[in-house]
């Protein structure tokens, strides 16, 4: 299906996702299925503008489409049968892999995986916060650093069976303030690599031109100015930073 038909064509609900805390709906597109978050089915938040939350995850895709990475499954602004809203591509994710967990504190495995932070569950057991220790998650953390996200929980990470991991869910980002909450710690003050340094450059001169342009239907010029200023002390810094303020570092719940 062409993208304008993506557009154009008429939206059908299947379902609803009744764990998200906004009004989101499972629906068909002819064949193609899709995630559809209505702005009206929108939750008020003290510290994010009302309304805007569908603009903020249009602007995550296409600054995952600026870094080159493939982050954001498509998602795009239409028409639906509640009203305009975010539709994205829905991802059929590895039923047999997660990558963010929590596991005994015992078995943490030796390679291939990070921990994070340490609790306890529901029986007393030390637990411990993992992810996986992958080229494809670790540019899932060097975005949400760029679009300051502020709602990295753990199912908000698909796995999918080739490799690549999909970010969902970024209506929190954006902020001209530092938000930055995520499960994914696990490289923490690490160098960032050239192809990682590569992204950041791209949307630093993506602002410049295309980027930039298409930013500023979805987001205050305040806001991509923040944007801005954040790749470029990335940029600079060259390594993953360290949690920063008063706030939590990482989402509640965490998944």
């Amino acid at each position: 299906m062409s993208g304008g038909d993506l557009v154009t064509a008429e939206l059908t609900l299947t379902g609803r996702i009744r764990t998200a805390s906004n009004a989101t709906f499972l629906g068909t597109i002819d064949d193609v299925v899709v995630v559809y978050k209505p702005i009206a089915g929108e939750s008020p938040l003290w510290d994010f503008p009302d309304g805007a939350l569908a603009h903020r995850e249009v602007a995550a895709h296409l600054v995952s489409q600026t870094l080159g990475w493939g982050v954001v499954p498509h998602t795009w602004l239409r028409d639906g049968p509640l009203g305009p809203g975010m539709v994205q591509l829905w991802q059929e994710q590895d039923p047999e892999h997660r990558a963010v967990d929590l596991i005994a504190a015992d078995e943490m495995p030796e390679t291939g995986w990070l921990p994070v932070l340490q609790g306890r569950d529901e029986t007393g057991r030390i637990v411990t916060l993992v992810h996986e220790d992958s080229p494809a998650l670790r540019r899932t953390a060097v975005f949400d650093v760029v679009v300051n996200n502020a709602d990295r929980k753990g199912d908000h990470v698909l796995a999918m069976t080739d490799g690549r991991r999909h970010g969902v869910d970024h209506g929190l980002t954006f902020h001209t303030e530092h938000k930055l909450r995520t499960v994914l710690w696990g490289w923490l003050g690490e160098e960032l690599t050239a192809e990682e340094l590569d992204g950041v450059d791209r949307v630093l001169e993506g602002l410049g031109g295309d980027l930039g342009r298409e930013l500023a239907d979805l987001l205050t010029a305040d806001e991509i100015a923040a944007l801005a200023a954040r790749c470029s002390t990335l940029r600079a810094a060259g390594r993953f930073p360290a949690p920063a303020g008063d706030a939590s570092a990482v989402p509640w719940p965490l998944f």
